[in-house]
């Protein structure tokens, strides 16, 4: 398998050196996965790229009257379980492969999850923080249109991501409703309740990660009650996790956004940030004595969690990470050379596949509540997504008892294992 991804790693045309290190090493967690299993290098070469990928160019008409050509990626990594499903990210730094390697992701927490999924992602290259009400409306409607013809409740279910929201899912959802000329609510998910969404899924993704720190903390025998959180980022995720985890008994202790962090040994008000945070999640401008993202990862904790960006816990501050857990709820913060170190240091890591799959698991809620014309309470979803959490966490971690292997790659291989079933099963390979 390694020479495999060798080979494939050497023909790569050169792009962007973050995005195609972040692709690149999850082909070569996949290839580990699939080799542990006992599949064939034919599985591997169907499953380390998407089975499509489309780029779309989106006219816009501006508030200043002139006409901008937007990029677009639609990325469908295998659909051999089910329709893809996947969120889409403005971002002015999306990239193709980027893309590509957030789809295996999601095919990923979709077998994890034992949702009946395989993985999709799209993106726009743009920064929605510089464009109007009315401008992202024309580019979200526009993307819509670009797609339409590969995505559907059947193909490929839509959802927010990385600076989408709601009323974006709402906009492409009534753009789909008038091209296909009949009312879609299941073709995207993350939708206004009143429009068909699904209560909890706004905070779904914190809910997932509050239930795996729990599980965590119950396998290394710490109590949750007064222990002491550290989080990255206070973004959707690490707000409200930082809200759970407070309600639940922990001290945060710190919390960062892009502009540095803060710190209090006694736990920070956490009521008190959230009012007063911006709609970016920003709040430590309104503070002098603050740390840098740098000391905030090495503070003495018992649980770490990077909820912001990528690449954050390397082979450069591994050995000075001071937590007994490390759960992942931003996508790939920790790289493969630093799992290595972590494990071997008896650090409990909760991968990101698995920490952060409580968003599709509620998005999977709100596309049966759809399909059946029937709508669940917030009580009801909650008790489902534990349960989902709950058995996803316990076969990761057996998974990586059993095989002796560090966390990152049971997740593969719990999460890689469904979909290469299905695809032998269908006589794909």
């Amino acid at each position: 398998m390694g020479a495999i991804v060798g080979k494939q790693v050497n023909q790569e045309v050169k792009q962007d050196t973050e995005s195609l290190n972040l692709f690149q090493s999850t082909q070569t967690v996949v290839a580990e996965a699939l080799e542990q299993l006992g599949y064939s290098d034919e599985m591997y070469e169907l499953l380390k790229e998407p089975i499509r990928m489309l780029t779309v160019r989106i006219p816009v008409r501006m508030d200043d009257g002139k006409i901008r050509i937007f990029t677009g990626y639609r990325s469908q990594h295998n659909d051999a379980v089910g329709p893809t499903k996947g969120g889409v990210r403005f971002h002015p730094e999306v990239t193709e492969d980027e893309v590509k390697a957030l789809s295996v992701w999601m095919s990923l927490k979709c077998g994890i999850a034992d949702l009946p999924y395989g993985g999709g992602k799209g993106g726009i290259i743009c920064d929605p923080r510089e464009m109007s009400f009315r401008e992202l409306e024309g580019l979200s409607r526009g993307y819509v249109r670009a797609i339409s013809q590969i995505v559907g409740p059947t193909k490929d279910i839509p959802a927010p991501d990385v600076f989408t929201n709601s009323q974006i899912m709402a906009w492409m959802m009534d753009e789909y409703s008038r091209i296909r000329e009949f009312d879609s609510p299941g073709f995207i998910t993350g939708k206004p309740v009143v429009l068909g969404g699904s209560h909890g899924r706004e905070t779904a993704t914190a809910r997932g990660v509050t239930i795996c720190i729990e599980e965590a903390a119950r396998k290394k025998g710490i109590q949750l009650q007064g222990a002491r959180v550290v989080i990255q980022g206070f973004g959707n995720a690490g707000s409200f996790l930082a809200k759970f985890m407070h309600d639940a008994g922990a001290n945060v202790i710190a919390i960062s956004d892009a502009y540095g962090a803060i710190y209090d040994p006694d736990g920070l008000d956490i009521d008190y940030l959230l009012d007063r945070r911006d709609s970016f999640g920003t709040v430590t401008t309104l503070f002098q004595d603050t740390i840098t993202n740098k000391e905030l990862l090495e503070l003495d904790c018992d649980i770490l969690v990077p909820a912001a960006i990528s690449n954050q816990i390397t082979i450069e501050n591994a050995a000075a990470i001071n937590a007994s857990i490390v759960v992942e709820a931003a996508n790939g913060p920790t790289t493969i050379e630093a799992t290595k170190i972590l494990t071997k240091r008896g650090i409990l890591l909760v991968p990101d596949v698995l920490a952060s799959s409580g968003g599709v698991t509620v998005s999977y809620f709100e596309w049966v509540q759809n399909n059946q014309g029937y709508y669940w309470t917030e009580e009801e979803v909650e008790t489902r997504l534990r349960k989902v959490i709950v058995e996803a966490f316990a076969k990761v971690y057996d998974i990586s008892k059993t095989y002796q292997v560090d966390t990152r790659l049971a997740a593969y291989m719990a999460g890689i294992r469904k979909m290469a079933e299905a695809s032998k099963f269908r006589g794909w390979v």
